[in-house]
């Protein structure tokens, strides 16, 4: 199949139907693609990869940019430092794009610190993290508030929002700061944009895993 009839069906401007062999084709293609998201196949907008920088520099990467994400969390989130400082261990995700390949797909890096310092590297991918129209990256902070949710996390082979632990999404109290007292889950998450804190997000189907760096 020539690739301007791959843009064309893509894009939905060329009706002029395809042969039922390469319909099977380009459909398989597709449903292909976020099987090799939750493999580590990270797929970015301008077509380049993470993987082409080396283990030490990823990590550096993500370190620095989950400690630029908790400081903006402090900053613009009252309450969110009493909660970081009960927390057991938390996952951080500094940026979580949709992937350009994938309709709906979302992909993120990020680090699982815990102690005082990093202790793995996890990449998360969904096939919609239930974001509002127009955002296009959101940093995901996930606290794990008891041992035994930490310790479930980190005993995963893969771990999955909603089935192996209840999520609960952040908000704000009417007092303009996170309500520390209500909180009831063993595991609690932030979503930030560049807009500040976010409240129409799910998680749910998240898939976490751990990454090899």
């Amino acid at each position: 199949m020539k690739n301007h009839n791959l843009h064309h069906l893509l894009s939905g401007t060329d009706t002029t139907p395809l042969p039922q062999a390469a319909r099977r084709g380009v459909l398989g293609a597709l449903a292909a693609v976020p099987l090799l998201l939750a493999a580590g196949c990270t797929v970015t907008r301008g077509g380049g990869s993470s993987d082409d920088k080396s283990p030490v520099a990823r990590r550096r990467e993500i370190d620095s940019a989950a400690d630029d994400t908790l400081s903006r969390l402090r900053e613009q989130v009252r309450g969110s430092g009493e909660l970081m400082a009960k927390s057991r261990g938390m996952l951080v995700f500094p940026r979580i794009l949709a992937a350009g390949l994938v309709v709906g797909g979302e992909y993120g890096e990020g680090v699982l610190r815990a102690g005082g310092r990093s202790q793995g590297y996890y990449r998360a991918a969904s096939g919609s993290f239930g974001f509002q129209a127009g955002a296009q990256s959101k940093a995901v902070v996930i606290l794990f508030l008891t041992d035994e949710a930490l310790a479930k996390f980190r005993d995963s082979n893969g771990w999955t929002a909603g089935v192996d632990a209840s999520v609960a999404l952040a908000k704000m109290g009417a007092n303009g700061e996170v309500d520390t007292a209500s909180v009831r889950n063993d595991v609690v998450a932030f979503a930030m944009t560049n807009a500040g804190l976010m409240y129409n997000l799910t998680i749910e189907g998240t898939k976490i895993a751990r990454m090899d760096l």
